[in-house]
């Protein structure tokens, strides 16, 4: 039962990521190594939404580390179905880290039969297109496992998800496969030396993540810079934009200016679906960290307005007519994509 559910969520995400994003791109699959196991390594802006847009790309099934502090709730069984492991960090309890130990030995386990998992080497979430400093979590459990595998090679795969903004739907999203690490490549230096070895194979995951985002420098130009990725630039080819970027004086079109006429055709095109907008607002209102906000309108939007097109679409049928029934829909649906265009305008 779980691994249809698997399957089904896997396949109506990965066409749903099209209607979700304005221009949605997936570059350099074909890099994901066909032999031995691979640990994906995507950097982690967008909270719940990272690990499903790979999980929807990467043309495979694979496990995920996730945090523990959401396992044990009402959303276990789904947890479970979505192939997630939990794993501890020090703000979860110095009595709990010693947990860590059995799920690494199950990553072994899963890496030694050729299965494939997913872990966020930033360490955390946040909302900055910039790669954090990487944690050595994934190299040590990448190399710990190849060391219990000597038969067959384990990958460190890195990937780089570029969101054209972090908060709003129907931007652009760029997911890049980079070139992946063959772990065992690293083996001798990490016997020889085990903190070298394993600082070697983390600098080489950082410098290949960065190849895989628009702009992952956190340097003095950072902020400029920033203000290039919106929906008048991120349309263009990834490697363009990478480029245009990384030029001192880029030749990239500012975002639009925030005009209140804009703001007002949002709140037009808001009435037709108000129940919904409604809805998603009171979820994310109870969200703190804003980088799960994204995360909500993703999910909740697809349920949400699932829900009620469905509703509307009976109640106006029963009450008047079919065709009026077709109508509600096509004005919600158009409502919808025409309410988005103005919020991105506006930014």
């Amino acid at each position: 039962m779980k691994k249809i559910f698997y399957a089904s969520i896997r396949f109506i995400f990965s066409k749903y990521n099209f209607f979700y994003f304005r221009n949605f791109k997936v570059i350099g699959k074909k890099n994901i190594p066909k032999n031995g196991a691979v640990l994906f390594s995507p950097n982690h802006q967008n909270a719940l939404l990272d690990p499903l847009l790979v999980g929807t790309t990467a043309g495979r099934s694979v496990h995920s580390l996730t945090r523990s502090d959401v396992f044990g709730g009402p959303l276990q069984w789904f947890l479970d179905a979505m192939q997630t492991i939990p794993v501890y960090r020090i703000r979860d309890g110095y009595d709990k880290l010693k947990n860590n130990q059995k799920v690494f030995e199950h990553c072994y386990a899963l890496l030694a039969q050729k299965k494939h998992l997913m872990m966020f080497s930033e360490g955390k979430h946040h909302d900055q297109y910039y790669l954090l400093r990487l944690s050595k979590g994934s190299s040590r459990l990448a190399i710990e496992a190849q060391l219990r595998s000597p038969r067959h090679p384990i990958y460190l795969q890195p990937v780089g998800i570029n969101y054209g903004n972090h908060l709003h739907a129907r931007h652009d999203c760029t997911v890049v496969y980079g070139k992946p690490i063959n772990v065992q490549d690293y083996l001798s230096s990490y016997q020889d030396h085990p903190a070298k070895g394993l600082n070697a194979l983390r600098d080489a995951l950082q410098l290949e993540m960065e190849a895989c985002l628009w702009y992952p420098k956190n340097d003095e130009n950072y902020t400029a810079k920033k203000q290039f990725i919106n929906r008048k630039n991120t349309i263009q080819a990834f490697q363009v934009l990478k480029a245009e970027l990384e030029k001192s004086s880029p030749a990239l079109k500012a975002a639009s200016k925030n005009l209140l006429i804009y703001k007002g055709a949002v709140i037009l095109f808001s009435l037709p679906n108000l129940p919904v907008h409604l809805a998603l607002k009171h979820i994310i209102g109870r969200f703190e960290d804003h980088v799960f906000h994204a995360s909500v309108k993703y999910f909740g939007g697809l349920i949400f307005f699932l829900l009620w097109e469905a509703v509307g679409v009976s109640v106006v049928t029963a009450l008047v007519n079919f065709y009026w029934g077709v109508s509600f829909f096509l004005l919600s649906l158009f409502s919808v994509f025409v309410r988005q265009y103005f919020i991105i305008r506006s930014l």
